[in-house]
């Protein structure tokens, strides 16, 4: 089952940082609200590298648009992802997914302006 991630609105008084932590690789993807200014804020502490893939739905002229890879490198991983165009990275319901191979010591959180 897929994993919904809260995409959080920074404000002129700011934003209280709320990482997802505990996803779990392989099983699901985590999807996310897409307005097309949607951000992805990467953490890892984990002993490994983890390869975040942005899924990609559509096409263009009729073919399939590769998948967009994010590295987050292990342990001082911090990486920024994004904004991620809608009518590339959006399903027909407005959604982005992203699948993560490795996770341990792994948090993120999406936001946008």
């Amino acid at each position: 089952m897929d994993s919904r991630l809260t995409v959080y609105r920074v404000v002129p008084t700011g934003l209280t940082t709320a990482y997802t932590a505990g996803v779990i690789a392989g099983t699901a993807d985590m999807v996310f609200k897409n307005d097309g200014r949607t951000k992805i804020h990467f953490k890892k502490s984990g002993a490994g590298a983890c390869t975040v893939t942005v899924r990609t739905p559509g096409k263009q002229a009729g073919l399939d648009i590769a998948d967009q890879s994010i590295t987050v490198p292990a342990s001082t991983g911090d990486i920024m992802g994004g904004p991620f165009p809608p009518n590339t990275y959006c399903d027909g319901n407005g959604d982005t997914r992203i699948a993560l191979s490795e996770v341990t010591g792994l948090t993120l959180m999406c936001f946008t302006d």
